[in-house]
């Protein structure tokens, strides 16, 4: 019985090292990475199908990339604090849902045109803020041509997760920041209106954008 305890209590010291690990947090980098992976392995894996049913590769999008994008954060910063004041947690949680699905359709599209280019994580910078951080990409398209990313990171909930994205220049915060503002504008300040919306004008920000 003792002999026993004590190979159990070996055990546990030996396995300590490998708990601690499991445990720690993936840095920022490894998020990205590990993400685009598992992204672009469902991807190739499924891509005919998905181009003959889009809203199935926009649901396989949100159960890869949705624990690691704050949508919470995210639609608040493209809401502004202007607007979410007046908004009620009825409509915040109605919008943050359909600014997901308006995100995943907007990469969503663009991946599809996905054709086997080379995207590369690139090393960290020197990280400043220990909850804030910037990862690099690099997309290279079958011509050549080199498009830069650009994700911010944020700690949340004791994980990295995507805060905002700028692909080849274009700060997508800000630009859905604009759009959301120009809807209140076009819509008298209606916010049920533009939230219901929400979607329909993603899409077209998208085909301003290819």
């Amino acid at each position: 019985m003792i002999t026993m305890m004590r190979r159990g209590f070996l055990v546990l010291l030996l396995s300590l090292p490998l708990l601690a690990i499991a445990a720690a947090p993936l840095s920022p980098q490894q998020v990205v990475q590990e993400t685009t992976s598992k992204l672009l392995q469902d991807l190739k894996a499924n891509k005919e199908h998905y181009r003959n049913s889009p809203q199935a590769f926009y649901q396989a999008m949100d159960n890869i990339l949705g624990p690691v994008v704050d949508a919470d954060g995210i639609s608040r910063s493209v809401m502004t604090v202007r607007y979410s004041r007046q908004a009620s947690p009825a409509q915040m949680a109605k919008f943050q849902e359909n600014f997901k699905q308006g995100l995943m359709q907007f990469y969503g599209n663009a991946l599809l045109e996905y054709d086997n280019q080379d995207i590369k994580v690139l090393p960290m910078g020197v990280q400043r803020d220990p909850k804030r951080a910037e990862v690099k990409m690099e997309v290279t398209d079958n011509k050549g041509v080199v498009y830069p990313l650009s994700y911010t990171m944020v700690i949340k909930n004791n994980q990295w997760m995507m805060r905002n994205v700028i692909i080849n220049g274009i700060n997508v915060g800000k630009l859905f920041r604009d759009q959301f503002a120009e809807a209140m504008q076009k819509n008298g300040g209606n916010l049920d209106k533009v939230i219901d919306d929400w979607v329909e004008i993603i899409g077209k920000t998208r085909e301003e954008h290819k």
